[in-house]
């Protein structure tokens, strides 16, 4: 982050303003509407500013600046368009530690001011870190047509309960399920229509007789890595969970998305690097879920595609916990998109084919003469350390040595790297480049359409 995001409680705070323009006026209003004391100096002031200020209880200084001005100030805003007198009333803030915006200039700003939601006590605020205003504008009016007005009437009659909700549910967790549930439901629909009498006996009866409910597994495929792959579904429970158990395929931007609050467990594995044992993440799920957690096991591409969901949804619900399955999309789906390379294609193949390239004992021992199809196409998962073997034996079960194959590491993400070949000698190549864990193997003649497809623009 450029920036660190916080909301500064300025109510009566002493707040200095340089400039008397309509610029200044604008960030006056912020103050004013935060219930700062506002003093405003420059040698001429626009009336309408003038009376807003001493109106508000505020001072007006019709004077050039003075750095002793900028003592004992909270916050100080630079609004003329006088850069050398801009830059030293930044100099002077920055001598006392002072936080100083200077308007439109981000290299002088010690904080800035986002584009803003307002629907107090709830604020939203949207920055682009100074590099797109417009953007951050364009953001705020979406997010303006979708945040109901009465979420502040919501949020303060909620605040108006939350001690006494506090000493009811002491414990953190279930006091926040409670809040999740009523936010969610007929407490919230009584709040919005202005029926508090009804939406405080409904709040006294639900906290009466709130027991805390027994923990849920969400078994969540969140894809191979782009973030814009995950469901809605996926999203809206990673964001609720209250502990998410993570996998190394996992990507940093899905992790992000998680609730921020949310104990992040990983549980990632590497080939002959396991960080927990298969047996004790069944465990560790099952375990949680008793506490009465509400657990999200995340797991890259489709948690049912080589991805071992199904052990562990069989130790769930023999112990007899509640769980979701959310399917994502595998990594063969999505690497093969954004590489360019189409699975199944009416000229080339007809038929699609899902194999892993390594069992238990970590051999590519695969029914070798049932893969070997002209018009099929063959994916391989985690295959890289098997290459050659696996392309030797595809060879000897009648595979022509001329077979199109393509390589697909840390595929739908940035770093995305694709290394095509043919199957005689794609183990040599992929050698040479370099390509490193995760990969895609894709064997079949439809790779013969990715530098096409690619270059056209299907590729991210």
């Amino acid at each position: 982050m450029d920036y660190l995001p916080v909301f500064f409680k300025i109510t009566n705070q002493p707040c200095l303003v340089v400039g008397g323009g309509h610029i200044a006026k604008r960030k006056v209003n912020l103050l004013l509407k935060a219930e700062a004391k506002v003093t405003v100096i420059a040698p001429e002031v626009l009336p309408e500013l003038k009376a807003q200020i001493l109106a508000s209880g505020g001072q007006v200084i019709e004077q050039v600046y003075q750095a002793s001005y900028v003592a004992a100030q909270r916050l100080v805003i630079a609004a003329t368009d006088d850069m050398v007198l801009n830059k030293q009333v930044f100099d002077d803030c920055e001598a006392l530690h002072i936080p100083v915006n200077v308007v439109d200039a981000p290299d002088l700003c010690r904080f800035i001011f986002p584009s803003i939601i307002d629907r107090s006590p709830v604020v939203v605020a949207i920055s682009s870190s100074g590099q797109s205003p417009v953007l951050a504008r364009m953001l705020r009016t979406r997010l303006e047509s979708i945040i109901p007005a009465a979420y502040g009437q919501l949020a303060a009659f909620v605040g108006s309960f939350r001690k006494q909700v506090q000493h009811t549910l002491p414990d953190t967790s279930v006091r926040r399920a409670f809040w999740e549930k009523e936010l969610q439901g007929r407490f919230a629909e009584l709040v919005y229509n202005g029926r508090t009498q009804a939406a405080t006996e409904h709040l006294q009866q639900a906290l009466s007789t709130h027991q805390q409910h027994a923990g849920e597994v969400y078994l969540v495929g969140s894809g191979p890595g782009d973030p814009d792959l995950l469901t809605f579904k996926a999203l809206r429970l990673m964001q609720q969970a209250d502990v998410v158990v993570y996998d190394r395929l996992v990507s940093q931007p899905i992790l992000d998305l998680c609730r921020r609050d949310a104990d992040m467990i990983y549980v990632g594995k590497a080939r002959a690097d396991h960080a927990v044992p298969q047996e004790d993440i069944n465990q560790l799920l099952v375990r949680l879920a008793q506490e009465g957690k509400r657990v999200c096991r995340l797991k890259g591409g489709d948690p049912f595609i080589f991805g071992r969901g199904g052990e562990e949804i069989e130790e769930l619900a023999a112990a007899g916990i509640a769980f979701q399955v959310v399917p994502g999309i595998t990594a063969a789906s999505g690497c093969s998109a954004y590489a360019g390379i189409p699975l199944t294609h009416r000229d080339y193949a007809q038929s699609v084919r899902f194999v892993t390239g390594h069992l238990k004992d970590g051999t590519p021992n695969l029914p070798w003469s049932e893969l070997v199809h002209e018009r099929q196409t063959l994916v391989l998962y985690m295959g890289l350390v098997g290459l050659e073997e696996i392309a030797k034996q595809l060879i000897a079960n009648g595979m022509r040595p001329d077979m199109p194959v393509a390589l697909v590491s840390h595929g739908t993400r940035p770093n995305q790297q694709v290394v095509t070949g043919e199957i005689a000698t794609i183990a040599d190549k992929v050698h040479e480049s370099g390509i490193k864990a995760p990969t895609l193997t894709i064997i079949g003649d439809v790779v013969k359409l990715q530098d096409k497809l690619a270059w056209f623009g299907v590729t991210k």
